[in-house]
């Protein structure tokens, strides 16, 4: 067994345990007849890259990395084609067309999953109409270059002809057009999704170190284009052995693009896989006092399956001073949790207060946004995966608290917060 085939294996079982690893995070969150069009396009993506990966290994296995390409005129007019390094070279070939199709439809269902997801993740937010441009940006893009690689080549079977020449376009292992149209839209693609979340991120009032991490953990996309970008330059740069580059660079980039993709989703996983050693060392963190609260009286420690990133503000109390603050962030095991909180005031200059439930002793100062996991409070809508949770007023008109999180939360306009990821 040679390196590359070790190795394409090797990323085959990881990526697909990677997915195995979300698919049971979600569904033992919110069950089988839970589960969202995301999930479902990460299965349709297990597929396609076990495709992929197959039609890779063939190209050295099978056709020895031998196509159409890197031969001289008399080379190609002396072939006979009865022989077998003709047969090899055709199958080569038509093993290159079917790989650029598999690997480009795998990376767009990845990056329609994505879109997907921060749908889901953005409900209630005024992300929805740049959510769905994605979607028929994705659709769009998919499309041209499905094209330009059965199309940028006509007729078709040219692109496997040996004898004469049939040129760069129709040397699928090598061709510029499929080379420069997938890399260019992939790379567009990629900027927009990421255009999606890190613009409410930075926006927020996280302390650095917050922020960068979340951001990080959305930018995936940044990988998978550093991986794109390499491979387009390696067949290039080196076109006698382009046919064996294209496949083994395809499965090292969508593997990326499977890892980066499901990243936000079995990270709660894994938190809870660490509970016990993070569990460990907050608690000799948080022994600083005999009581074992912080400065504002409630807590260190997190809630269940959860850890807290709490900011050391010495401001806390007197208000934000950004006008879309992110002032407290929480990764749970099953939560992901976008607050929406609107200001009492124009309310109050009415004379009014929303009302919620029968007794009318409730206001929607604060909408949670849940993806995944239950919490006390919640009322299931479409599919069941978002809640909406009211947040109940137990103190004061500009005071309230969320019990379950153990946090004191002050309205603050349109402010938005953050409040964890699943």
């Amino acid at each position: 067994m040679d390196a590359f085939t070790t190795e394409a294996f090797t990323l085959l079982g990881l990526g697909l345990s990677i997915i195995g690893l979300r698919l049971y995070a979600r569904i033992s969150t919110v069950g089988y007849k839970r589960l969202q069009a995301d999930d479902y396009l990460m299965i349709l993506a297990a597929i396609v890259y076990s495709i992929e990966t197959a039609l890779a290994y063939s190209v050295g296995a099978y056709w020895h990395g031998l196509a159409n390409n890197a031969m001289t005129d008399e080379e190609r007019r002396l072939l006979d084609p009865s022989s077998e390094e003709y047969r090899l070279r055709v199958n080569g070939s038509k093993t290159q067309v079917a790989g650029w199709s598999t690997y480009t439809l795998l990376l767009w269902v990845l990056k329609a999953a994505m879109c997907t997801f921060y749908l889901r993740l953005t409900e209630g937010l005024d992300y929805h109409k740049r959510i769905m441009a994605g979607f028929g940006i994705i659709i769009a893009t998919w499309l041209a270059v499905l094209f330009s690689v059965l199309f940028g080549c006509y007729p078709l079977h040219k692109n496997w002809q040996i004898y004469p020449d049939p040129g760069n376009f129709c040397q699928p292992a090598i061709s510029k057009i499929d080379i420069f149209v997938t890399v260019v839209l992939n790379v567009l693609t990629d900027l927009y999704l990421l255009s999606i979340p890190i613009p409410m991120l930075w926006q927020s009032s996280l302390r650095p170190i917050k922020k960068a991490g979340l951001m990080l953990l959305f930018s995936g996309g940044i990988f998978v284009t550093m991986a794109a970008i390499l491979r387009c330059v390696l067949i290039l740069t080196d076109p006698v052995n382009g046919a064996q580059q294209a496949g083994s660079w395809a499965v090292r980039e969508t593997f990326v693009a499977v890892v980066t993709s499901n990243v936000p989703m079995i990270f709660p996983l894994v938190n809870r896989w660490l509970r016990p050693v993070i569990g460990t060392i907050r608690s000799y963190a948080s022994q600083g006092g005999k009581s074992g609260l912080s400065r504002s009286g409630r807590s260190a420690n997190p809630m269940p399956g959860a850890f807290r990133l709490e900011d050391k503000n010495p401001r806390r109390g007197l208000g934000p001073r950004s006008v879309n603050p992110i002032t407290n962030l929480t990764f749970s095991e099953s939560e992901e949790r976008i607050y929406n909180q609107t200001s009492n005031a124009s309310q109050n200059q009415n004379g009014t207060l929303p009302q919620h439930g029968r007794d009318g002793g409730s206001d929607t100062s604060a909408v949670d946004t849940e993806i995944g996991g239950h919490s006390p409070g919640t009322s299931a809508n479409t599919g069941g995966i978002l809640r909406e949770t009211t947040l109940q007023r137990d103190e004061a008109p500009t005071r309230r608290e969320d019990r379950a999180l153990g946090t004191t939360i002050r309205p603050t306009g349109r402010a938005r917060d953050l409040q964890g990821l699943a």
